[in-house]
């Protein structure tokens, strides 16, 4: 897929298709994490290479139980860190293997108002690196949007993006912690066009855990957004009260809803 600034021009509303990512459910098996996705309706996973999918036996392992489970795998949600000029084949490696289209990685180690010229260069020369890696097995990379990294803000991800410039380099999109909803979703509307996947969770004040529908009005305008910018898009539920399973079975019904355009 080829991220582009602006809106789709496809006249079809967008897919949105719901899943989860296995850090979610950290302290479980891949068999578990399985059979609690699968339970609960969703369609697909993103493996994280932390726990779940670390080698090449794990990942034929989460390959082949998923396939069985009629579930898709979603993405590799790797830790590479774009600057470190780390060994990255092991990672695509691992990506092929378990069948993911998609690796997430990380911006470097800083805010962006803290990084830098010789940081932001050493993040971008990386990331053009590993994504010509990617690009060969027609694989996308998606930056984490998240605190303490280059992409912890809409500006720094944007500028990142803009230097980067490859066609299979994007961002996963979340609300930034403490956040208002009003913010929030102008942030989703600038970056929509970079937008790989969402991660779902509903954390409010600060970190506190609320059920995603503690959020309602705001994950249904981001389906929304989403939706009417007219590319299909992984929904991924990223963290959920207590990582208790019967919470993400919980989420996932208000999931769906908001995926099918019922919430």
């Amino acid at each position: 897929m080829t991220f582009v600034a602006g809106s789709d021009p496809r006249k079809q509303p967008a897919t949105l298709t719901s899943g989860i990512c296995s850090v979610t459910l950290r302290s479980h098996s891949i068999d578990e994490v399985i059979a609690v996705a699968a339970g609960a309706g969703l369609s697909g996973i993103e493996w994280g290479a932390d726990v779940h999918v670390v080698d090449a036996a794990s990942a034929d392992h989460a390959r082949q139980a998923c396939a069985a489970a009629g579930l898709k795998v979603l993405s590799l949600g790797s830790y590479y860190r774009a600057g470190d000029f780390g060994d990255f084949d092991d990672i695509v490696s691992l990506a092929v293997r378990v069948g993911a289209p998609r690796v997430r990685i990380w911006a470097g180690t800083v805010e962006p108002d803290q990084a830098d010229q010789q940081l932001w260069e050493a993040v971008v020369a990386d990331t053009q690196r590993i994504a010509a890696s990617a690009a060969e097995h027609g694989m996308q990379l998606a930056f984490e949007y998240h605190g303490g990294t280059l992409t912890s803000t809409l500006q720094g991800t944007l500028e990142l993006l803009d230097r980067v410039d490859r066609p299979n380099v994007g961002t996963y999109w979340q609300p930034a912690v403490g956040l208002s909803e009003q913010d929030a979703l102008a942030s989703l509307r600038q970056a929509i066009g970079r937008v790989a996947g969402v991660h779902c969770f509903s954390w409010w004040p600060g970190t506190e855990r609320l059920p995603l529908e503690g959020r309602k009005h705001l994950w249904q305008a981001v389906a929304d957004v989403v939706r009417e910018h007219g590319r299909d898009m992984d929904l991924m539920l990223e963290f959920v009260e207590g990582d208790l399973p019967e919470n993400v079975v919980r989420d996932a019904g208000f999931l769906h809803s908001i995926a099918a355009n019922a919430g």
